[in-house]
Protein backbone atom coordinates (compact mmCIF):
# COMPACT_ATOMS: atom_id res chain seq x y z
CA UNK A 1 0.00 0.00 0.00
CA UNK A 2 3.01 2.45 1.03
CA UNK A 3 3.98 1.83 -3.07
CA UNK A 4 0.91 3.56 -4.18
CA UNK A 5 1.05 6.22 -2.11
CA UNK A 6 4.59 8.06 -3.05
CA UNK A 7 2.91 8.73 -6.28
CA UNK A 8 -0.38 9.59 -5.50
CA UNK A 9 1.27 12.36 -2.81
CA UNK A 10 3.58 13.28 -5.59
CA UNK A 11 1.08 13.93 -8.06
CA UNK A 12 -1.27 15.82 -5.45
CA UNK A 13 1.39 18.20 -4.85
CA UNK A 14 2.12 18.80 -8.31
CA UNK A 15 -1.74 19.76 -8.94
CA UNK A 16 -1.62 21.96 -5.76
CA UNK A 17 1.73 23.78 -7.41
CA UNK A 18 0.06 23.94 -10.78
CA UNK A 19 -2.90 25.76 -9.28
CA UNK A 20 -1.49 28.06 -7.00
CA UNK A 21 1.25 29.48 -9.71
CA UNK A 22 0.44 32.54 -11.14
CA UNK A 23 -1.95 33.35 -13.81
CA UNK A 24 -0.79 33.67 -17.38
CA UNK A 25 -1.04 37.14 -18.35
CA UNK A 26 -3.72 38.49 -20.71
CA UNK A 27 -3.52 39.10 -24.29
CA UNK A 28 -3.61 42.65 -25.51
CA UNK A 29 -6.57 43.73 -27.19
CA UNK A 30 -6.78 43.80 -31.13
CA UNK A 31 -5.92 46.93 -32.67
CA UNK A 32 -9.46 48.53 -33.32
CA UNK A 33 -9.90 49.17 -37.16
CA UNK A 34 -12.25 51.59 -38.63
CA UNK A 35 -14.31 49.35 -40.39
CA UNK A 36 -17.96 48.38 -38.87
CA UNK A 37 -18.40 45.04 -37.46
CA UNK A 38 -19.87 42.45 -39.20
CA UNK A 39 -23.09 42.80 -37.89
CA UNK A 40 -23.76 46.03 -38.46
CA UNK A 41 -22.19 46.24 -42.10
CA UNK A 42 -24.87 43.42 -43.15
CA UNK A 43 -28.49 43.92 -41.34
CA UNK A 44 -30.71 40.70 -41.62
CA UNK A 45 -33.58 41.82 -43.35
CA UNK A 46 -36.82 42.09 -41.95
CA UNK A 47 -40.43 42.84 -42.53
CA UNK A 48 -41.97 45.77 -40.49
CA UNK A 49 -45.56 47.23 -40.15
CA UNK A 50 -48.35 47.70 -37.17
CA UNK A 51 -50.98 45.35 -36.20
CA UNK A 52 -54.10 47.36 -35.48
CA UNK A 53 -57.08 46.60 -33.21
CA UNK A 54 -54.66 44.30 -31.03
CA UNK A 55 -56.32 44.19 -27.14
CA UNK A 56 -54.34 45.05 -24.51
CA UNK A 57 -52.73 42.25 -22.95
CA UNK A 58 -53.43 39.60 -25.97
CA UNK A 59 -50.69 36.82 -27.20
CA UNK A 60 -49.62 37.58 -30.93
CA UNK A 61 -47.86 35.22 -33.20
CA UNK A 62 -46.65 36.10 -36.14
CA UNK A 63 -45.16 33.52 -38.99
CA UNK A 64 -43.21 33.99 -42.30
CA UNK A 65 -44.27 30.65 -44.21
CA UNK A 66 -43.36 28.92 -47.19
CA UNK A 67 -46.50 27.51 -48.31
CA UNK A 68 -46.32 24.48 -51.04
CA UNK A 69 -49.57 24.28 -54.00
CA UNK A 70 -51.65 22.42 -51.70
CA UNK A 71 -51.75 25.33 -49.11
CA UNK A 72 -49.94 23.85 -46.38
CA UNK A 73 -47.06 24.73 -44.26
CA UNK A 74 -43.42 23.96 -45.15
CA UNK A 75 -41.12 25.88 -44.06
CA UNK A 76 -40.65 28.54 -41.11
CA UNK A 77 -38.68 31.48 -42.74
CA UNK A 78 -39.43 33.84 -39.97
CA UNK A 79 -41.22 34.40 -36.17
CA UNK A 80 -42.10 36.91 -33.50
CA UNK A 81 -44.18 36.95 -30.30
CA UNK A 82 -45.59 39.99 -29.35
CA UNK A 83 -47.59 40.65 -26.52
CA UNK A 84 -51.12 43.94 -27.47
CA UNK A 85 -51.25 47.00 -25.75
CA UNK A 86 -54.03 48.37 -26.49
CA UNK A 87 -53.06 50.40 -28.94
CA UNK A 88 -51.16 50.08 -32.76
CA UNK A 89 -48.61 47.50 -32.35
CA UNK A 90 -45.49 47.79 -34.09
CA UNK A 91 -43.98 44.75 -35.10
CA UNK A 92 -40.52 43.76 -36.80
CA UNK A 93 -40.00 40.18 -38.14
CA UNK A 94 -36.07 39.37 -38.82
CA UNK A 95 -36.42 36.96 -42.41
CA UNK A 96 -34.65 33.50 -42.83
CA UNK A 97 -33.66 34.43 -46.48
CA UNK A 98 -33.74 30.80 -48.14
CA UNK A 99 -34.94 31.04 -51.44
CA UNK A 100 -38.37 28.98 -51.43
CA UNK A 101 -38.46 26.58 -54.80
CA UNK A 102 -40.54 27.64 -57.19
CA UNK A 103 -43.99 25.36 -56.23
CA UNK A 104 -44.03 27.20 -53.34
CA UNK A 105 -45.52 30.87 -51.98
CA UNK A 106 -44.16 33.27 -49.24
CA UNK A 107 -47.13 34.46 -46.82
CA UNK A 108 -47.09 36.05 -43.61
CA UNK A 109 -50.10 35.15 -41.46
CA UNK A 110 -50.89 35.68 -37.91
CA UNK A 111 -52.98 35.06 -34.58
CA UNK A 112 -54.31 36.81 -31.60
CA UNK A 113 -55.31 35.16 -28.73
CA UNK A 114 -56.40 36.13 -25.25
CA UNK A 115 -56.23 33.87 -22.13
CA UNK A 116 -55.60 30.57 -24.17
CA UNK A 117 -58.53 31.42 -27.04
CA UNK A 118 -57.85 32.07 -30.40
CA UNK A 119 -59.84 35.57 -30.84
CA UNK A 120 -58.68 37.49 -33.86
CA UNK A 121 -56.16 36.27 -36.80
CA UNK A 122 -54.14 38.22 -39.69
CA UNK A 123 -55.69 37.27 -42.98
CA UNK A 124 -52.66 35.67 -45.13
CA UNK A 125 -50.84 38.39 -46.92
CA UNK A 126 -48.48 37.37 -49.91
CA UNK A 127 -45.24 38.48 -49.36
CA UNK A 128 -43.57 38.22 -52.99
CA UNK A 129 -40.07 39.15 -52.40
CA UNK A 130 -37.83 37.91 -49.64
CA UNK A 131 -35.95 41.41 -48.86
CA UNK A 132 -36.47 44.69 -46.13
CA UNK A 133 -39.56 46.03 -46.39
CA UNK A 134 -42.28 48.03 -44.29
CA UNK A 135 -46.15 46.55 -44.41
CA UNK A 136 -47.76 49.77 -43.22
CA UNK A 137 -50.64 49.26 -41.22
CA UNK A 138 -52.32 45.30 -40.79
CA UNK A 139 -55.93 44.77 -39.52
CA UNK A 140 -56.78 42.16 -37.87
CA UNK A 141 -60.08 40.05 -37.91
CA UNK A 142 -62.02 38.30 -35.68
CA UNK A 143 -61.62 34.75 -35.66
CA UNK A 144 -63.98 32.57 -36.72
Amino acid sequence: MTRYRNPFVLALSGLLVACASEQPAVPAPAPETDAPPASVATPTPALRGQLLGVAQGADVELALLAIDLSGRPRALLGQAHLRGDGQALPFHLPLNVVPPSQTQRVELRGRVSQAGRLVQRLPARAITHLRDQDLGPLHLVPAP
